[in-house]
Formats: structure tokens, C-alpha cells, sequence
């Protein structure tokens, strides 16, 4: 540095979630300057309820040695178009700081987390509402000076660490500070909790710092560096495969591959597995032997059997909806409770409290029981008072201690008697229309089947939100005889289709319709 030039302090952004310990990496990154003697300090900006509440915190360095002149003043907040490192715990928080301005590509290095925890907005979508992961890397490679993408979550996790240690490892490996790695990991052990693994995470991310050069995506030479690009698939999707199944499904698996041809083999072996694991083995045949139903009417000249798979695929969805039973079940399985312990770090000497929050309506209990039951719990004044009388507040269950378990089990044992329910009637009576539907159009209508079988997407979850799509469902089924007098009835039926997922209240598709002139919904 030249006697004119003035010190420049090191501005590092750390955007994290609740759990993922951004706090302690900022007190890491603080500490380690102190150690080293340099100026430092931290300050944060809790998020709202997004997720689990993204925070950012910020940091600034001066890199000097600390002397008896006057302490510098630093920054408190990170500004726009000024912040040297961004470190982001998921994908998406890259793209919020590039939103916010905190990336430049003439200063920014950006270490983001290839992972994603999808924002409720994604969840609470009709349809496929996450966002585009490749859309969200492709942002941060053109906004940053540097970029750095690798699952550094998975790396800390391998280690039975959290993020944080990752994060700081790359951090380290980065350059930003004028420290050498042994500087770090005495921070590390310095702060005397879960050294080992914190050590083993930071190592790990350490090392995924990319080469110079060999690691830059050959679709962008010129480009910022990246390591590690997440695969094709988007978050969240695993690619099915055929052999790994269940033992059991042996016999199931070998009928599917005398009838149905390999194109959809993946397809229909998920849905196998779905099936059973959803109800039972008899369950499952039941579902291959609808599947062979469209077989037969697979004409596509071009033989991608590109009905008979989306078929597979939302048939399976739809066998499998969404009950107070389901529910219940998945919630006490044991894979489930490690899941949790897992996610938050928990020791095994360490107890847990699972917090179940239920709230029932009448219809959802009706739908539970047998047919016969139900509909004298609907029609029943007497009785209905009396049911929703225990029903009108929500109810949190324990499901980590044996009254809130038992009850759990309880309900999930109805599973036995499924197939008498009053939902499982109506859910397989419209299956049976719907398939009517596309076996009827597929000889003369193939890209409407299509389409038809598409429309299942529509059809999901319970209370509100499954009476709101099957309502969409219901007018797009009765404005096929009209669309097929037209042209193109294929294309505007999935115009009508992508018109109800947008908006869940109907309108948007309503008016469509009148727009096509379809009966029933013309406007005087």
C-alpha cells in the first residue's frame, strides 16, 4: 500500500436461514480477524417469516494491524453495488441478493449453496411452482465478478455439520481475507462446540474451491467460475429407477416389463412403489391393471408413448391422494422423526419436542369413514353440531410423546379400511371418468388425451384446496364436447389448464371460457 493510499475494508454479506448458524459464521469470520489483530465487526438484519427467516448479516474488515490512533468507523449495513463477498445458504438467497443490488460484476465474488428450501409461495402453487434453479444460476453467473456454486449443505451434512462450517471453509480457500487457513480452523476450536465436525464441514468446503480455469462450465469460458453445477434435475426430483425397488414388487416389476414398453418403464416402476407403499401390493396391481386400460391406445406415430407415460404419472398421483390418514402415517414414521434430528443437528443424548399442528374440518372426518357412516355424519344435524363442536379450533399434537403418538397411530390404522371410505369412492369414481375421457379421445384426439391426462394436476391436496382444483377439473372436463368442434382443442385446453393453476380462486379460468363461448359460462 502507498503512504497516500488510504486502508479499504473488506465488506462480506452473509444472507442464512434459521438453523443454519449464519450468526455463528459471522462471529467466526469477526474472530478470526480479531485474532489476526485487524479492525472487525457484525451486525444483522433479521428477515420476516420467509421460510425460516432469512437474516443477513454483515461484516466489515480493515486488514491492518490495530495501533493507539483512532478506530476506524465502519459500516453497519451492506450497501448496493459495494459489497466485496456474498455468502448465500440456498439458491434462492443468491438471487435475493442479486435483487437487492449486493452483487456487481465489477466487485462481487458470490459463494452460494446450490441447495434449495422452497419459499411457501412455491409450496401453497397449484401447479409446479418452484422456481427455475437454472434461471436462478444463470443470474448469479452474469451479476458476480466471481462465482462459486457447489451443495455446500450436503457437504456439512456429510459431516454431520451445518452450513456455516462449509461456508467458512470456501471462505477461507476464497482469498477474500489476508489469512492463512491455519487462522480459521483455530477459530474452529477456539469456540469449543462440535469442533470435529465443524472441522471435517470446513475442510470440505475448503477444498471445493474451484481451480483457476479447469472448473469454468464450458458454456461460459469467459465466464465467472463455478464448481460443481448442480445436475439436470431441478431440486427436489429424483430420477426413478427401475431396479431399485422393493423386493416385494418383484412380481409387479416383472409384469410391468411383459406389458408396458421400456420408454415408461421408470415412469410406471415409481408408480409401483407409490402405490403400494401408499395402501398395499393388491393396491399397486390395481393400479397396473387401470394402466394397461391406455396401453392399447397409444397410437403415437412417433412411438414416445408420451400418452401412456403422463397417464403413469398421474394416475399414481391421484391413487395416492392426500387423506387424514396419509398424513397421519408419514408423520410417524421413524424415517420421519431421523429426518428431523437429522435437519436440526440433534445429538443422541438430546430429546426432541415434534409439534404436530391439526385442524380437521367435518368434511375431512366424514371422508375417513365408511361410506354408510359418512353420509349419516353429513345429513345429521344433531350429529354434525356435535362434531364440529370438537372440530372449530385447531389442535397441536406431540407426536414425540405416547398420547400424541397413540393418537396418530390410531387414525393411520384406518388405513385398513380405506377402500370403504367416502373419499376413496369419489376419488376412484372420477378416476374412472377421467379415464373414460382420454381412452375415448386417444384414437382421434391423441394430443387431447394428452391433455386430459394432464389436466390430474388440478386435483390435490384436501379441504379447500382440493374442493377449489377439482372445481377447475370439473369445468374443464365439461368443456370438452365444445372444444372439440374446434380447432386445436388440444392447445386451448391447456391454455384453459395453465389459466386454473394460475389462480386458485377460478376467475381467471372462468373468464377464458366465456371467452371461448363454451355453454354455461356466457355473460349476458
Amino acid at each position: 500500500m502507498r503512504p497516500d493510499q488510504q486502508p479499504v475494508p473488506v465488506k462480506i454479506a452473509i444472507l442464512a436461514m434459521g438453523g443454519e448458524g449464519g450468526g455463528v459464521l459471522a462471529d467466526w469470520v469477526v474472530s478470526t480477524a480479531e485474532q489476526a489483530g485487524f479492525y472487525a465487526q457484525t451486525t444483522s438484519v433479521p428477515g420476516v417469516a420467509q421460510r425460516t427467516g432469512a437474516t443477513i448479516y454483515y461484516v466489515e474488515i480493515l486488514p491492518v494491524q490495530r495501533s493507539t490512533g483512532k478506530q476506524p468507523v465502519l459500516g453497519l449495513m451492506p450497501v448496493p453495488g459495494d459489497v466485496d463477498v456474498v455468502l448465500a445458504s440456498e439458491l434462492m438467497e443468491s438471487a435475493r441478493a442479486v435483487q437487492r443490488g449486493l452483487v456487481t460484476p465489477d466487485k462481487t465474488l458470490l459463494i452460494t449453496s446450490s441447495n434449495r428450501v422452497y419459499a411457501m409461495p412455491e409450496k401453497m402453487a397449484m401447479g409446479d411452482g418452484r422456481q427455475d434453479s437454472d434461471a436462478l444460476l444463470t443470474t448469479g453467473r452474469l451479476a458476480a465478478r466471481q462465482y462459486v456454486c457447489h451443495d455446500f449443505a450436503a457437504l456439512a451434512a456429510r459431516h454431520g455439520s451445518v452450513i456455516s462450517a462449509s461456508l467458512f471453509g470456501v471462505l477461507a480457500a476464497s482469498g477474500a481475507l489476508p489469512l492463512p487457513r491455519e487462522a480459521f480452523e483455530a477459530t474452529i476450536r477456539q469456540s469449543g462446540v462440535g469442533v470435529n465436525a465443524s472441522l471435517a464441514a470446513f475442510a470440505a468446503g475448503y477444498g471445493a474451491w474451484p481451480d483457476p480455469g479447469p472448473a469454468v462450465p464450458a458454456d461460459s469460458a469467459s465466464g465467472p467460475t463455478q464448481a460443481s453445477p448442480p445436475g439436470g434435475l431441478r431440486e427436489g426430483q429424483q430420477k426413478p429407477q427401475e431396479g431399485a425397488c422393493d423386493p416385494r414388487l418383484a412380481d409387479l416389476q416383472a409384469q410391468m416389463r411383459q406389458v408396458f414398453p421400456s420408454e415408461v418403464h421408470a415412469v410406471v416402476a415409481a408408480g409401483i412403489a407409490r402405490t403400494a407403499d401408499y395402501q398395499d401390493l393388491a393396491y399397486a396391481r390395481q393400479y397396473l391393471a387401470l394402466l394397461q386400460l391406455v396401453v392399447v391406445q397409444d397410437t403415437d406415430p412417433g412411438r414416445t408413448y408420451r400418452l401412456l407415460e403422463t397417464v403413469a404419472r398421474h394416475l399414481a398421483l391421484w391413487m395416492t391422494y392426500e387423506d387424514t390418514v396419509r398424513v397421519a402415517e408419514l408423520k410417524i414414521r421413524r424415517t420421519r422423526f431421523d429426518r428431523v434430528r437429522a435437519e436440526h443437528g440433534v445429538q443422541s443424548t438430546q430429546l426432541v419436542q415434534v409439534n404436530e399442528f391439526f385442524h380437521p374440518r367435518l368434511e375431512e372426518i366424514a371422508d375417513t369413514l365408511p361410506t354408510g357412516m359418512a353420509k349419516r355424519l353429513l345429513r345429521t344435524g344433531w350429529l354434525r353440531g356435535l362434531v364440529q363442536r370438537y372440530t372449530r379450533k385447531g389442535r397441536i399434537i406431540h407426536s414425540n410423546r405416547p398420547g400424541g403418538f397413540l393418537m396418530l397411530y390410531l387414525v393411520a390404522s384406518l388405513r385398513g379400511i380405506r377402500r370403504r371410505s367416502l373419499r376413496y369412492a369419489r376419488e376412484h369414481a372420477e378416476m374412472a371418468r377421467w379415464l373414460e375421457q382420454i381412452i375415448r379421445l386417444a384414437p382421434h384426439h391423441y394430443d387431447l388425451a394428452c391433455e386430459v391426462a394432464a389436466c390430474q394436476n388440478l386435483v390435490k391436496g384436501y379441504g379447500d384446496t382440493h374442493a377449489r382444483g377439482l372445481r377447475s377439473f370439473h369445468m374443464l372436463m365439461g368443456a370438452l364436447p365444445h372444444l372439440e368442434r374446434h380447432d386445436a382443442p388440444a392447445l386451448q385446453l391447456a391454455g384453459l389448464r395453465q389459466a386454473a393453476l394460475a389462480d386458485d380462486k377460478g376467475g381467471t379460468l372462468e373468464a377464458q371460457l366465456a371467452a371461448l363461448k363454451v355453454p354455461g359460462f356466457l355473460r349476458p
